[in-house]
């Protein structure tokens, strides 16, 4: 696949994230507060005619390449063309990866790396996909290893200084989704998906075998601090509710280290588009590091939230996979859902911001836009689309516009997103709307 200019800037973003750490985080500009909830959403359109001429004309010249849904805080579709229409989602599939985790582990948690000592003296590194985990700290943890001596019963095995770890990873089948394109899949954008990442398995391009990258620093600080570590993968696929509580209840944590906290993790994933951070929150939410049955746990989900979910296929949480499939309806009812949400100003302050952060800092600046739009883009070859809020006048408005094959996507949805502040106010004032059916 070539890489195209959007391309090259994921991969400079990721490159970029992965040589610097995300525990110090920028300053979060406060979302709006949370709405009221209103129950299941049934989305039923309440046309605001100027703006539905308006959408339509942006898009005239090429109809079917659009889907654009406009939704108001009272869960009206004022705008609406080819709303029900299925299409690969790109990078905005991380809203709903992000909205999963957030609400399933909340807005405290963090990812753990631990290093266990069990009953009979054998170590055992865990962890769960930290996508900040470092250098440094594989060291500290190797420093560790070796003051507390390993296994008297694989002593026979080992020189008098060797200390044998145990490294709890995923087996190779489950690095990439399988849909992934297999060129994707040396780039930073597409490193492989495991427990134990160091720099999210990323340098200027994947790490491509991050296991064998994890023994060799461990050995080598070992050797500095004069000793050795017999490092031995083993490739399990425990769910992560288990694979500490099966332990003999002997075992105990000699270390552990901690990721950013969620609010961190949800910025680095919807901000900055960064896919591994999104996978393992999908993972992580699911409670299963197989993507398959991660996913079905996501439609589930979504499925419980009340939202209308036509033609909805999920198949990874970063959006990377081209066998996603969702409506701009089914992104505009769940943004409005997480609006509701009493976590809502965590998932909102999470998103990009016209002409002020993340991948959408360069758009719309020094428009009516900037600032007042926060939401997440998304780019795949002959792909384009972008979701989010839009602050009005008359309140908040939710948009959701995918394209797949336009030849000028930027174009047509700065239109729409000015037409949606332009006919605000008619929301308010068209009499002749239509009440959605709102279910309990």
């Amino acid at each position: 696949m070539n890489l195209t200019p959007s391309f090259t800037a994921v991969l400079a973003t990721s490159v970029a994230l992965s040589q610097a750490p995300i525990h110090a985080q920028q300053r979060l500009i406060p979302p709006p507060p949370a709405l009221a909830p209103l129950g299941r959403i049934d989305l039923r359109p309440a046309i605001c005619a100027p703006l539905q001429t308006a959408v339509q004309q942006a898009v005239a010249p090429e109809p079917q390449l659009w889907s654009i849904s406009v939704v108001d805080a009272r869960g009206r579709l004022l705008a609406d063309h080819n709303g029900a229409v299925p299409r690969v989602p790109a990078s905005n599939q991380k809203l709903i990866a992000t909205a999963f985790a957030l609400d399933t582990l909340g807005p405290d948690f963090r990812l753990t790396t631990k290093l266990l000592r069990h009953g009979d003296g054998s170590l055992e590194m865990v962890g769960e996909g930290d996508p900040d985990l470092s250098v440094a700290e594989i060291q500290r943890f190797a420093m560790v290893a070796l003051g507390h001596g390993g296994s008297r019963s694989t002593a026979s095995s080992t020189s008098a200084n060797e200390i044998k770890l145990y490294v709890r990873e995923e087996p190779r089948r489950n690095w990439w989704p399988s849909d992934w394109h297999p060129s994707d899949r040396s780039y930073a954008y597409g490193a492989p998906i495991t427990r134990l990442a160091l720099t999210s398995n990323a340098l200027h391009m994947a790490v491509l075998d991050p296991a064998a990258r994890l023994q060799r620093i461990l050995d080598s600080a070992a050797r500095r601090q004069g000793g050795r570590l017999q490092t031995v993968v083993l490739a399990t696929e425990p769910t992560l509710k288990n694979q500490t509580a099966a332990r003999s209840e002997d075992t105990v944590v000699l270390h552990s280290e901690s990721s950013a906290p969620m609010h961190a993790l949800l910025s680095l994933a919807n901000t900055e588009s960064h896919n591994f951070t999104a996978e393992v929150l999908l993972r992580e939410a699911a409670d299963d590091w197989d993507v398959q049955r991660a996913s079905f746990a996501a439609t589930r989900w979504m499925q419980s939230q009340g939202l209308p979910l036509s033609g909805m296929r999920i198949r990874d949480g970063s959006g990377l996979s081209r066998g996603n499939r969702l409506t701009s309806r089914t992104l505009s009812a769940l943004l409005l859902r997480m609006a509701q949400h009493p976590l809502a100003a965590y998932y909102q302050a999470s998103m990009a911001i016209a002409g002020e952060r993340g991948t959408l800092r360069r758009l719309y600046r020094g428009s009516s836009l900037d600032g007042r739009f926060r939401g997440k883009t998304g780019t795949l070859t002959g792909v384009r689309t972008i979701s989010g809020i839009l602050d009005t006048e008359d309140g908040p408005l939710f948009v959701s516009m995918l394209s797949n094959g336009s030849y000028a996507p930027n174009s047509v949805m700065g239109t729409v997103l000015r037409a949606s502040q332009r006919f605000s106010r008619c929301s308010s004032s068209n009499a002749a709307v239509s009440q959605p059916v709102v279910r309990g």
